[in-house]
């Protein structure tokens, strides 16, 4: 990118001058100084009454510390209205138009990213399976309910390959399952509709490495902020800190949080047996519990299973648990 010099008007009204300019279709220059990119073209010009008419063959920009000037393209000719301003207010007025112009197209730039990525998906995804999509649109039937963290490292479709339909999807601060007696939540509203309504068959709640969340609830003392959001969400897994700190007392806080970070999913897999009928689906095998680990410094992922059957709930310290993998 390059400045443009502050040029100055002359009583000259038929004149030819070479110009730096950019391309571009409607324009208003503030101030005595614009970055564009430069191409230089040879500019005819002539006023009329208070207007400067320049004859071109491509759009350009006139800059001059003395004018703020606002120009429309129209055909091969550029009608520029001069006003006079002093440079102190023209310099403000450029700042501040630079700025909010630097935010919308860096704005533009985002949305264009996801403007081709949609593209994409609708031109491999949506139309190479659209009977699938079809389907969906009538109805869903997913065979899981995953509880994950709002974190934006953690996705569930990229990491286990979850397609449209396949898994419904419920992410919040730390992947907390609240107990039942502590009230409504999103949380717990998902997980009605998706053991009611959907009747899922798996819930899986995916914890992971390095949560911000968890690293909150272990940093937290024993009087809470109550004006905070994030500490009165997070002290729903204070049982698990404090499982924790018990456990792991030996260890540095960053193992601290890691060991928390299992031990968080193991007292979710608990809390979702508070809710009556979860209990009732687990016990008569219409419902699976299981808890996830994602470790996104090696990627690794832990797997387990809660073992119902057969086990006493509540009355050991370490839950009961089958079907243990490690995927690496």
């Amino acid at each position: 990118m390059a400045t443009l010099s502050p040029t100055s008007f002359t009583k000259n009204f038929n004149s030819s001058v070479d110009f730096p300019i950019t391309s571009f279709q409607t324009f208003a220059i503030f101030g005595p100084k614009l970055k564009t990119e430069q191409t230089h073209f040879r500019l005819s010009t002539s006023f009329k009454g208070n207007r400067r008419v320049v004859d071109f063959e491509n759009t350009t920009t006139v800059q001059t510390s003395l004018f703020t000037l606002t120009g429309v393209r129209t055909g091969s000719r550029l009608e520029l209205k001069a006003m006079k301003e002093s440079p102190g207010l023209t310099q403000k007025l450029d700042k501040n138009r630079l700025d909010r112009l630097t935010e919308s197209e860096n704005g533009c730039d985002l949305f264009q990213h996801l403007k081709h990525r949609f593209l994409r998906f609708k031109k491999h995804k949506f139309e190479e399976n659209l009977g699938h999509f079809q389907n969906l649109a009538e109805g869903q039937a997913p065979k899981f309910m995953i509880i994950a963290c709002a974190d934006s490292r953690v996705c569930p479709s990229v990491i286990l390959g979850f397609q449209p339909g396949e898994a419904f999807m419920v992410r919040n601060v730390a992947n907390l399952v609240p107990p039942f007696e502590g009230g409504p939540s999103e949380t717990n509203a998902a997980l009605e509709f998706a053991v009611n309504s959907l009747k899922v068959e798996n819930i899986l709640v995916i914890g992971h490495s390095r949560c911000g969340g968890i690293r909150a609830l272990m940093s937290m003392q024993d009087e809470v902020d109550s004006s905070s959001f994030i500490r009165s969400w997070v002290i729903v897994g204070k049982n698990a800190s404090l499982n924790t700190k018990s456990a792991a007392s030996h260890l540095g806080f960053d193992q601290q949080c890691k060991h928390c970070e299992k031990e968080s999913v193991d007292h979710s897999l608990l809390n979702l047996l508070t809710y009556p009928w979860i209990e009732q689906k687990v016990a008569k095998g219409e419902l699976s519990l299981h808890g996830g680990y994602y470790d996104f410094v090696d990627c690794t992922f832990e797997k387990w299973t809660l073992d119902y059957k057969g086990s006493n709930l509540g009355k050991n310290s370490r839950l009961p648990v089958k079907n243990r993998f490690y995927w690496c």
